[in-house]
Formats: C-alpha cells, sequence, structure tokens
C-alpha cells in the first residue's frame, strides 16, 4: 500500500526589518519559505548594526519552528554574534527532503561558512564536492528558499564581486547584509 502523502498546513508571520518586509511562512515541521520585499528605500546611507526587526501580522501563528526562525531573525538584525549562537528552525522545503547538489551546497554554506565571512562559488563548488559546479552552485542561490538562515549573501565571485542578489535586484541588499555582519564582528 502506498503512503499518501498529507499536505502542510501552512501558517506565515511577517516582520518589518531593515531590509523591509519579510514573510516566513512554514508549518509544524519547519520553516518552508523566507520572502524578502526588499525595502528600496535602503541606500548606501542606511547605518549598519543594531536594527530592528519586529512582526506586523501573524503574531497568532507563532509557535514552534516559526517562533525559533522570528527570534533567530530578530537576534540577527539587533546583533548577528548573538544570532549564531542561538537555535536555528528545523527547514521543511522540498529542497531539504531530497538528496540533491542544490541541498549539499545550502548544507554546506550553512555549516562551514561563518558570520562575516564570504566564499566564492567556485570555493563552494569545491567544498561540496564537484570543483567544476560553479554554475550548479549560483543555481543553489537561486533557489534557497530560506535566505538570511541560510546565508546565500555570503557567497561573491572569484574576483571578489559581490554578484547578483535576487536576481540584481537586491544587491544593495546583500552589501547592506555584509556590511551588518563585519561592522558586529
Amino acid at each position: 500500500m502506498m503512503k499518501s502523502i498529507i499536505p502542510c498546513k501552512l501558517t506565515w508571520v511577517t516582520l518589518d526589518s531593515p531590509l523591509g518586509r519579510i514573510k516566513v511562512s512554514g508549518c509544524e515541521e519547519g520553516v518552508h519559505d523566507i520572502s524578502i520585499q526588499a525595502d528600496t528605500r535602503l541606500t548606501e546611507g542606511t547605518k549598519t548594526g543594531s536594527s530592528d526587526c519586529t512582526v506586523q501580522e501573524g503574531q497568532e501563528a507563532l509557535s514552534g519552528q516559526l517562533q525559533v526562525c522570528t527570534d533567530w531573525l530578530r537576534a540577527y538584525f539587533r546583533e548577528p554574534q548573538v544570532a549564531e549562537k542561538l537555535p536555528m528552525p528545523c527547514f521543511h522545503h522540498p529542497v531539504f527532503q531530497e538528496e540533491s547538489f542544490t541541498s549539499r551546497v545550502l548544507h554546506v554554506l550553512q555549516r562551514d561558512i561563518r558570520l562575516g565571512e564570504t566564499v566564492s562559488y567556485k570555493r563552494l563548488a569545491e567544498m561540496s564536492g564537484n570543483i567544476n559546479a560553479v554554475r550548479a552552485v549560483g543555481g543553489a542561490m537561486r533557489r534557497n528558499p530560506v535566505p538570511l538562515l541560510i546565508p546565500c549573501h555570503r557567497v561573491i565571485a572569484s574576483n571578489g564581486q559581490i554578484g547578483n542578489y535576487m536576481g540584481g535586484q537586491g544587491n544593495h541588499l546583500k552589501q547592506w547584509l555584509l556590511a551588518h555582519e563585519k561592522a558586529n564582528m
């Protein structure tokens, strides 16, 4: 007999952050997605360092893994080095349920690239077991369902350029995140 797959009952919470609105969705098993609705007001002049992140919608959904995720994000924007010591929420997006190069890359990135560090696409490909898979690493970054928790903003080109974050629309956010982490080291 085939076991039927029961769909997750998703809940969500929306946070106001220095980057703009962040929507986090998940189920009792873990976080599914983090979506950053970029704030176009974030410019070079926006201060890095201690920044507030507050729940705007979905307060009633804050339980289990969404609460762990919200606590982590709020700590990250206030003081990143504190967030790095907090427990991470479980992930329950399908990309983490399969054995694939993408899931391996995301796991390696989360595990091995610490706060304030960067890694090249090429080096991350090598760390993930396939030095020739630089483009596949870029694809994994585009498919990362939980940015910030899995820090795809820390992946840069070998020549030191930041690459394209959020399809190039979020490059100013990537620069802010990298400066925010280094400012708090």
